[in-house]
């Protein structure tokens, strides 16, 4: 709508609300000192859609809920799936010594949390040599003193967060099945025959060269994919026995005659880890006889 809004020095101008098409939209108002008016040359000021009240949605939550069994319709054709197959599964204990120096001093060990993290466990294969390593990730809470006297101690309580490396080489005995050998790539090269004369006072019109071409190079080169085994991690058990070091009872402090200050700690982690290795296999599955039972509901 080509409108222009135009008002003199005795007129003003408002808005109005207006509707066109299903479009609600914002129209200008004229009026004099008397009465007001539509202006024919109003101006649409805004073009705003229609919003109605948000939605209120109110709902609840039963206790129980009714559940049938489902029949199960297994394939018993026989088929040619691509699984992980066990190749062993094995229990490894890595010994790790390390000292951890607190960014402050703290006057005691409150709670250590730990969670075993493995980054690589890596099988070279026609060795069976087993590489793994990873870190085992600590969050230590120790008491700060914040005041003190001969009977009390008071301070806060800190955390320090840190990663522990460690890192471990084992052999590995196949208590499941061997793995699959790697193809190794080819590469083989060819050439065609190539027929031409001779020139010389010792040849023949007649006789001719008969060789391979040897301006042209051939080759036909085969490259597998092979299957690489990986690791399935089962569980970890941590054994350690932390120590502190350099503890001392400071001068100038009213503490009681037990506290004393420490920034370093020794930690003797003996980790036990149970692992899987596993390969993508093809296995064949053979097929299989199910008879129908009387409340199967898919059993005609």
């Amino acid at each position: 709508m080509p409108w222009n809004k135009q008002c003199n020095l005795n007129k003003g101008c408002s808005s109005k609300n207006n509707c066109d098409g299903g479009k609600h939209y914002k129209k200008t108002m004229c009026y004099s000192r008397n009465n007001v008016y539509d202006s024919p040359k109003a101006e649409v000021t805004s073009l705003k859609p229609h919003h109605s009240s948000c939605a209120i949605v109110t709902g609840e939550t039963t206790g129980d809920c009714v559940s049938t069994p489902a029949a199960i319709i297994p394939l018993t054709t026989g088929a040619v799936a691509k699984v992980p197959v066990v190749l062993a599964e094995l229990t490894v204990q890595v010994n790790v010594n390390s000292i951890i120096d607190l960014p402050e001093y703290a006057w005691e060990i409150k709670d250590i949390k730990k969670h075993l993290k493995v980054t690589q466990c890596l099988l070279i294969q026609e060795t069976n040599v087993l590489f793994i390593k990873g870190f085992v990730r600590k969050n230590i809470q120790y008491a700060t003193r914040t005041c003190s006297n001969n009977q009390s101690f008071c301070g806060d309580i800190k955390h320090c967060t840190i990663d522990v490396p460690w890192s471990c080489i084992t052999p590995v005995a196949f208590n499941g099945i061997s793995p699959l050998s790697p193809i190794p790539r080819t590469s083989v090269e060819f050439e065609y025959l190539k027929q031409q004369k001779l020139h010389g006072p010792e040849f023949a019109d007649k006789d001719r060269l008969m060789s391979g071409d040897l301006s042209e190079f051939n080759q036909i080169s085969t490259e597998f994919f092979n299957e690489l085994p990986y690791c399935e991690l089962i569980s970890s058990r941590i054994v350690e026995f932390d120590e502190q070091l350099g503890h001392v009872r400071p001068d100038g402090y009213k503490i009681p005659f037990e506290e004393k200050q420490f920034k370093s700690i020794e930690e003797k982690m003996v980790i036990f880890l149970t692992l899987k290795v596993l390969q993508n296999r093809q296995v064949t599955i053979p097929p299989t006889v199910i008879g129908p039972t009387p409340e199967d509901p898919y059993i005609l």
